[in-house]
């Protein structure tokens, strides 16, 4: 089975979304388990517009995207290059042919993200525009902090947004806003991974089965039990890392969107479900000052601009 392919996402009030999760719920497929996690309603509904989702207990009842830490086996994404220093993105670590082509996303935009990040904590100004490329996508930022890179705020956004203005609005958003989380602080920069996940290859699902655990992340929409249309989302790699199946994964999903009621296979039939894709990039803090370096001198962090490289 084939879905119907879409170029990008369908049109729609920009949204944000978070993801979520630090921990690993047991999930049976028999769709008792609950979250406690509500998904926004969507726009037109009697519940108001779609906001950006939580994982954890007691949200605010906003759209949820998960996108759960890594465990300590997993490789990293970005590598130094031994003769400039440079950030450079690795080919996927996943030995097949696809693994060498290139990609959109790019350790530069983490390091963006940082510039952006330290410029607001210690009240510079913001930084230059990047060189990297503008065009539009549906993107996500993630901070992680500490050996066990634990989840410290992830906001994204569902409607394509152009790179610059977009990553620099969700960097601050996904830092400072995720409720989940207090603020981030200047102490914490140090033990920061920052992560930029670029959303392609939108496409409409045959039915909920439609789409590949550890392939496509998945967005599905349905009616509650009181008859109000619900959103919820995983990136990508959630349902890998949880070691669940397409069932697990989607009841999860729907607990996740404030569906109470038991999930029976004909409820699970009535899921309109798009799948898409994700291109990710990941760099800790210390790759991200091993790029900057001429912008430190004698161990003294100095003002930005810390673009002056792209001028």
């Amino acid at each position: 089975r084939m879905g119907k392919r879409r170029c990008v996402p369908p049109l729609e009030p920009k949204l944000a979304a978070g993801c979520c999760g630090v921990k690993k719920p047991k999930l049976s497929g028999s769709g008792t388990h609950s979250h406690g996690n509500q998904a926004a309603t969507v726009p037109g509904s009697s519940s108001g517009p779609l906001q950006n989702h939580q994982h954890t207990d007691g949200n605010n009842g906003r759209e949820n995207v998960s996108d759960l830490t890594l465990g300590p086996g997993n490789s990293p994404i970005t590598r130094m290059n031994p003769t400039s220093g440079a950030l450079s993105p690795l080919t996927r670590p996943n030995g097949t042919a696809n693994s060498t082509k290139n990609l959109v996303v790019t350790a530069e935009m983490c390091c963006y993200c940082f510039d952006v990040l330290y410029c607001h904590l210690y009240g510079f100004p913001q930084p230059r525009l990047p060189r990297f490329t503008n065009d539009p996508y549906p993107l996500f930022v993630t901070w992680k902090t500490g050996r066990d890179k634990r989840l410290r705020g992830c906001i994204g956004t569902f409607s394509a947004m152009n790179l610059h203005s977009g990553l620099r609005e969700y960097t601050l958003t996904s830092a400072l806003k995720d409720s989940r989380f207090p603020p981030l602080t200047r102490e914490e920069l140090p033990k920061l991974f920052c992560s930029v996940s670029l959303l392609t290859n939108f496409e409409d699902a045959s039915d909920y089965l439609d789409w590949e655990v550890g392939i496509h992340g998945i967005r599905i929409e349905f009616i509650n039990e009181k008859g109000v249309k619900r959103t919820a989302t995983y990136l990508p790699e959630v349902a890998k890392e949880q070691d669940w199946d397409q069932i697990q994964t989607i009841d999860s999903l729907l607990r996740k969107g404030g569906f109470k009621a038991p999930i029976t296979n004909d409820f699970r039939k009535t899921i309109k479900l798009t799948r898409y894709r994700s291109e990710k990039v990941t760099i800790s803090y210390a790759e991200y000052m091993a790029s900057r370096q001429h912008c430190f001198q004698n161990g003294t962090l100095h003002a930005p601009p810390l673009y002056n490289h792209y001028s």
